[in-house]
């Protein structure tokens, strides 16, 4: 996924925006997390399909997850390849999700928040924990320096992901940085909301 272009980047944060909010919002309100998907035509980047975390009926339907799950749901006349497809996730997949992606098809995943920032911008740390926990992989960002070693290969045969914030920053763009700007200040505040009700939801590691 090529992350200098800047059309690509703009439609990107436009869905986000425009379509992967709405229901964030609402999953949010259930005592869903924030973390939500979408999935796009690698051609023409139109939108296949958005979705949002709903672990209040399933702790396995992550963002990514329920994405995946509604992908398969859809009539297959209207489902196109995976690989024709770019991945947009709004927070780095963590390993159930790096998982299904991987299993699923979707070659190529771009995310809006890093794994550093669920953990410490949203008060959510189980992506970082369970890597390092299950996986005995350091922190890069927190532990003493593993040369060649980060929570994950972000390229592989399987999937390459791609840190969209990053790409904005360096690319100059004030448009882009203007609407991560906005997409920040708005997930803080899906973020304040769903703290306000965190663990009372069933969700086994809220």
């Amino acid at each position: 996924m090529d992350l200098t272009d800047p059309s690509l980047v703009a439609r990107l944060l436009e869905v986000v925006e425009h379509d992967v909010v709405p229901l964030t919002r609402a999953g949010v309100e259930e005592g869903n997390k924030l973390f939500g998907a979408a999935i796009l035509r690698r051609e023409d980047r139109s939108l296949v399909l958005a979705a949002t975390n709903a672990e209040t009926r399933n702790p396995l339907w992550h963002g990514e997850v329920h994405a995946i799950k509604l992908f398969h749901e859809l009539p297959a006349s209207d489902r196109p390849d995976p690989g024709d497809c770019l991945f947009l996730a709004t927070h780095e997949p963590c390993s159930l999700c790096l998982s299904a992606l991987a299993w699923s098809g979707f070659a190529d995943a771009a995310y809006l928040f890093s794994h550093a920032d669920s953990a410490d911008a949203f008060a959510i740390p189980h992506d970082i924990a369970i890597l390092k926990a299950v996986y005995a992989v350091p922190d890069p960002d927190r532990d003493a320096p593993a040369p060649g070693r980060d929570l994950y290969n972000r390229s592989s045969p399987f999937l390459t992901t791609a840190d969209l914030a990053a790409a904005v920053a360096t690319s100059g763009d004030p448009a882009a940085a203007d609407a991560v700007v906005r997409l920040r200040a708005t997930y803080d505040a899906l973020s304040a909301t769903y703290q306000q009700s965190k663990g009372g939801a069933g969700i086994p590691l809220p």
